[in-house]
């Protein structure tokens, strides 16, 4: 693959070269859940993600949910278990999953992080930090009914 690295130098992060784009997108991204249902409800019920795709490939049910604006960004919530793992190791990520530890996190950005935040808080969802005023804008944070991070961010109009 020495084709594939630009000839005009190096990043400047820690010397890693430049390499010609692979990928044009980044399409899916998984988080587990317990109840796929259940997530239906909060993702799509709650917070007003909408559902892409909901089917049953036999081994397992391909769910993914998106932003309504980018229907192209999905979310596969994934329940732990065949055919990813083995039954043990399901039990051992499902118990990780309900201390918040799996590493699964997701991060939006909203028009108005006060106004989002006041409309999830008065849907009963519990949060991890209310909006703070960060260096990149009014970030706040929360947990999906499974023990995931869940951010959400007013980013600071462009100067």
């Amino acid at each position: 693959n020495a084709g594939r690295y630009r000839s005009w130098g190096t990043s400047s992060h820690r010397g890693v070269p430049y390499v010609d784009p692979m990928f044009n997108a980044l399409a899916i991204s998984q988080i587990y859940v317990l109840d796929q249902d259940e997530a239906l409800a909060f993702y799509v019920g709650t917070l007003g993600l909408e559902v892409h795709t909901d089917q049953d490939l036999g081994f397992m049910r391909w769910l993914t949910v998106a932003v309504p604006s980018q229907p192209d960004r999905q979310i596969l919530l994934e329940k732990p278990g065949p055919p990813s793992m083995d039954e043990a190791t399901a039990g051992q990520v499902r118990e990780l999953l309900t201390k918040g530890v799996t590493g699964g996190h997701l991060f939006f950005t909203t028009e108005d992080c006060q106004a989002t935040f006041d409309d999830l808080k008065g849907k009963g969802v519990e949060f991890t930090q209310e909006p703070t005023e960060m260096p990149y804008g009014i970030d706040c944070g929360l947990r999906d009914p499974f023990g995931n991070s869940i951010r959400f961010s007013q980013p600071l109009a462009p100067a």
